[in-house]
C-alpha cells in the first residue's frame, strides 16, 4: 500500500511508521517540517513542509494518491475541512486520529464502547474533537468520502513515564520526587481505574484498520484489555525505580481549582474517571489483535531508558513546588481543624 501520514513522528505514530516500513509491501510518506527524523524512519519518503501552507502541499502532493492517509496531528475542524480539500480523491482511505477522551465525561458506565456518547463540558480538546469527527461522519454519509476515525486513549512510549498529574515540561518530575523519598500527589484516593496503552500494541491495532475496507465509515477505539488502579500504576512505577511508594491523596476538584496547568480538562474531563474499554469492535475488524505489553513491563522499560537518556529527564521546579505548596497548605489545615 501507499500511506500517508501527516505528523508520523510523535509518540503514537513513530511506533506505526517504523512498524509499517519494516514491511516491504508498504511505500511510507511522511509530511512535516522536517526538524527531526527520529532513527528507524530513514526510509521514509520525506514531504518536507507546513501542513498548513495548504498550496504548497497541494503542490507537492501532485500526481500522487494514496491507498490510506491519516493525519496525526489535526485538533480542530478546520484542519481536517484543509485534509478534505488536499485529499479528496487522492486516497482510498482517511484515518483521523480523534481521542477517547471524547467520550461521555463523567461516564454513565464504566465501560466504554463506540456506542458510548461522545460529550466533554471539561475539556476544550475533547469538544475540538468530538466537532472534528462530527464533521468528518457528515462528509462520510452525504458524499462517501471514506474516513475512519480512531480514538486513542493514554498511549505511551519509552520516553516519558505515564502520570495522571504533571507539569508542562512532562512527567519527569514525578521520577525525579520518587528518587529524593518526596511524596507524589495523586488525584482522589488513587482507586479509579485507568488503562494505559504501549505504542507498540496500538500499532498493531491501528495498521490492522489500514486498507480494511470494514473500517470506512467507522470509529474506534484502540486500548489495552488491561485496567489498574492509579495506586498500581505510581506504585509500579516506585517499585521500577527502587524506591517506596508514597502517595499524597488530593481531591481532583480541588487539583483543576488550584493549578494553572490543564487539570480542569485533563482530569475532570478524563484521568479522574475510572474507564475499562470493551475492545470487542476493534477485535472483529483487526482479527487477532491483542495488546501484550503488560503495565509493569512497559513501565520498567520506560524507567531504564529515561535514566540511561538525560534528555529525557527535563527539570521542573516550578511544579515540584506547587506539589510542596499544595501539600504543605493541606496538612496546615489538617492542623488548624483538628485543633477545633
Amino acid at each position: 500500500m501507499n500511506i500517508l501520514f501527516i505528523g508520523g513522528t510523535g509518540r503514537i505514530s513513530t511506533a506505526i511508521s517504523k512498524a509499517i516500513l519494516a514491511d516491504e509491501k508498504h511505500t511510507l510518506y511522511l509530511i512535516n517540517r522536517g526538524n527531526r527524523t527520529p532513527k528507524g524512519l530513514e526510509k521514509a519518503i520525506q514531504i518536507q513542509g507546513d501542513i498548513n501552507d495548504e498550496a504548497s502541499i497541494a503542490k507537492k502532493l501532485e500526481g500522487l494518491s494514496f491507498d490510506a492517509v491519516a493525519d496525526f496531528i489535526a485538533f480542530e475542524p478546520a484542519s481536517l475541512e484543509r485534509d478534505y480539500r488536499l485529499f479528496k480523491g487522492k486516497t482510498k482511505q482517511f484515518v483521523f486520529i480523534s481521542s477517547a477522551s471524547a467520550y461521555q465525561k463523567p461516564p454513565a458506565h464504566y465501560e466504554i464502547t463506540e456506542s458510548t456518547p461522545l460529550v466533554n463540558p471539561y475539556w476544550e480538546y475533547s469538544r475540538q474533537k468530538i466537532a472534528g469527527e462530527e464533521y468528518l461522519m457528515d462528509l462520510y454519509r452525504k458524499e462517501g468520502f471514506p474516513i475512519t476515525i480512531v480514538r486513542p486513549s493514554h498511549t505511551y512510549d519509552e520516553r516519558s513515564v505515564a502520570v495522571g498529574v504533571h507539569g508542562n515540561k512532562g512527567s519527569w518530575q514525578i521520577v525525579d520526587r520518587m528518587l529524593k523519598g518526596k511524596p507524589v500527589i495523586v488525584h482522589g484516593d488513587g482507586a479509579s481505574l485507568w488503562t494505559m496503552t504501549h505504542n507498540s500494541d496500538f500499532a498493531k491495532g491501528f495498521i490492522g484498520l489500514l486498507g480494511n475496507i470494514h473500517a470506512i465509515g467507522e470509529s474506534v477505539h484502540i486500548t489495552s484489555d488491561e485496567s489498574l488502579t492509579w495506586n498500581q500504576i505510581y506504585g509500579t512505577l516506585a517499585s521500577a525505580l527502587g524506591v517506596e511508594y508514597k502517595p499524597y491523596y488530593v481531591p481532583s476538584d480541588f487539583l483543576a481549582a488550584v493549578s494553572d496547568y490543564d487539570l480542569y480538562g485533563g482530569l475532570l474531563g478524563d484521568k479522574a474517571n475510572s474507564v475499562v474499554f470493551d475492545n470487542s469492535k476493534l477485535k472483529r475488524l483487526v482479527p487477532g489483535f491483542v495488546a501484550t505489553k503488560r503495565v509493569d513491563q512497559g513501565i520498567a522499560e520506560t524507567v531504564k531508558y529515561i535514566l540511561a537518556h538525560e534528555e529525557c529527564q527535563t527539570k521542573d521546579e516550578e511544579f515540584d513546588q506547587w506539589c510542596d505548596s499544595v501539600i504543605e497548605a493541606l496538612e496546615e489545615a489538617k492542623k488548624k481543624l483538628q485543633k477545633v
